[in-house]
C-alpha cells in the first residue's frame, strides 16, 4: 500500500492570505518611510540656512558691518532682484566655496524643492528686502509689487547689522516655496510652512500663520513692518 505524500507547500488560499498581508503592510509602512524621506530633506534644508547665515556673517565682517546691497533689479535679461537667489548668492559665494557666482552651490537648494531647479537655477532661498532698504522706505511699500515691478523700484540704502533690534525675530532668508507641503505657496500666501533663517543664525521651520503681517498684508519678510528694526515673529 503506498503511503500518501505530505504536502508541505502553501495553498493557494494561504499564499493569497499572505500576499494580502504584505501589501496590507506595505500600505501602511511607505508613508512613514515617505514622511521619514522629507523630514530627512527638510534637516538639509535647515542646515543649508545656518551655513548661509554664516556665509552673511562672513561677509558682514568684511565689508564694515553692512548687508549686501545693490540696486534692483541687478539682472535684466533675465530680469531678477537682488533679494531672488539669483541676485544674492554671487555676493555670499566666496564664503561658501563658489569661485564663480553662477554656479549653484548645493547648499543653496533645497532637496524638496522641485520648482528652483528648472526655472530659478537651484537656488531655492529668498533675502529680506530689509536689508538693504531703510525702516522708512520699507514701510511706504504696500504692495508685492515693490518687490518685483520695475514701476515700483525704491533706491537701496545700505543696512548694517547693528541696527537690527530683534536679530532673533527678524527674518534674513528663507525659502521662497513651502517645498516640505506642497511647494505652491510662496512668501504673498497664508498657506504652508518652510525653513528660516534669522540674522542671530539660528535657522527654524515655522508655521507662516504663526508670522506677523508685513506692509503689504502677507507674512512677507521683504516687507516687515519697520524693516531692519522690526520683527517677523514674536
Amino acid at each position: 500500500m503506498l503511503k500518501k505524500t505530505k504536502n508541505n507547500g502553501f495553498t493557494l488560499i494561504e499564499l493569497l492570505i499572505t500576499i494580502s498581508i504584505v501589501l496590507i503592510l506595505g500600505a501602511s509602512v511607505l508613508p512613514v518611510l515617505s514622511k521619514a524621506r522629507e523630514i530627512s530633506k527638510r534637516q538639509v534644508c535647515l542646515s543649508n540656512l545656518k551655513q548661509i547665515g554664516i556665509a552673511f556673517l562672513l561677509y558682514i565682517q568684511d565689508y564694515d558691518d553692512y548687508f549686501p546691497c545693490a540696486q534692483d533689479p541687478v539682472n535684466t535679461n533675465p530680469t531678477y532682484w537682488l533679494w531672488m537667489g539669483r541676485g544674492w548668492r554671487k555676493f555670499v559665494s566666496p564664503y561658501i566655496g563658489v569661485s564663480n557666482p553662477m554656479i549653484t552651490s548645493k547648499i543653496l537648494t533645497c532637496p524638496s524643492d522641485k520648482t528652483a531647479p528648472n526655472k530659478w537655477e537651484s537656488t531655492s532661498y529668498a533675502y529680506s528686502m530689509c536689508f538693504y532698504h531703510s525702516p522708512e522706505q520699507i514701510n511706504l511699500m504696500n504692495s508685492p509689487a515693490f518687490t518685483y515691478s520695475t514701476g515700483y523700484i525704491v533706491p537701496s540704502i545700505g543696512q548694517k547689522a547693528n541696527k537690527v533690534l530683534h536679530p532673533s525675530k527678524k527674518i534674513l532668508a528663507g525659502e521662497w516655496l513651502d517645498n516640505h507641503t506642497g511647494g505652491e505657496y510662496n512668501w504673498w500666501s497664508w498657506n504652508g510652512a518652510r525653513n528660516y533663517l534669522f540674522v542671530d543664525g539660528h535657522a527654524e521651520y515655522i508655521d507662516v500663520k504663526k508670522l506677523l503681517p508685513a506692509n503689504d498684508g502677507y507674512p512677507d519678510p521683504n516687507l516687515t513692518v519697520n524693516g531692519i528694526q522690526g520683527k517677523d515673529i514674536d
